[in-house]
């Protein structure tokens, strides 16, 4: 599957150093450009009918049937805490594994499988009230942007990453 994945989205053209570079699939929520590592990454589907549960948490938009499979979907914009927004032909699910448990997360769009040198993650700079460093792995800078890396174990409260 993830060879279709690769295949389907366009590499970047980040040069690469002598030491780790990282792949990661990227992708936009509103204005922001957020990445998570491929290889955590299962499949992206397009948006299908989503089952609610009720007295879920408010970022759990419900649950989907995948291939007989029920997974959790989490609207990563309510659990960002940002405004919802109309979906449109671009919204994806990007289907993770992380911590051993399969789940989805709803994105404005999928942009590319960008190519960043370990080296070239700087720290979350502190934000205050333990906010956004407490997700995300570091910030990278790719073609003059600034892209968030996420720390999907973190994120989901599903302990620490190594």
């Amino acid at each position: 599957m993830l060879s279709t994945l690769t295949q389907a989205l366009p590499h970047d053209d980040t040069e690469e150093s002598s030491g780790v570079v990282l792949q990661l699939v990227s992708f936009q929520l509103g204005c922001e450009v957020f990445a998570i590592d491929i290889l955590v990454v299962q499949e992206i589907i397009r948006l299908v009918e989503i089952t609610h549960v009720p007295n879920a948490p408010h970022y759990v938009e419900g649950v989907v049937n995948l291939r007989g499979k029920v997974i959790p979907i989490i609207n990563l914009r309510a659990r960002f805490g940002l405004p919802s927004t109309e979906h449109t032909k671009e919204t994806r699910i990007v289907v993770v594994e992380v911590a051993q448990v399969i789940l989805g997360f709803i994105v404005d769009s999928v942009e590319e499988v960008l190519r960043l040198p370990e080296e070239g993650i700087e720290p979350m700079p502190h934000t205050g009230r333990g906010g956004a460093e407490e997700c995300h792995r570091g910030v990278g800078r790719v073609n003059g942007r600034l892209v968030m890396l996420l720390d999907l174990e973190l994120l989901f409260g599903m302990g620490t990453s190594g």
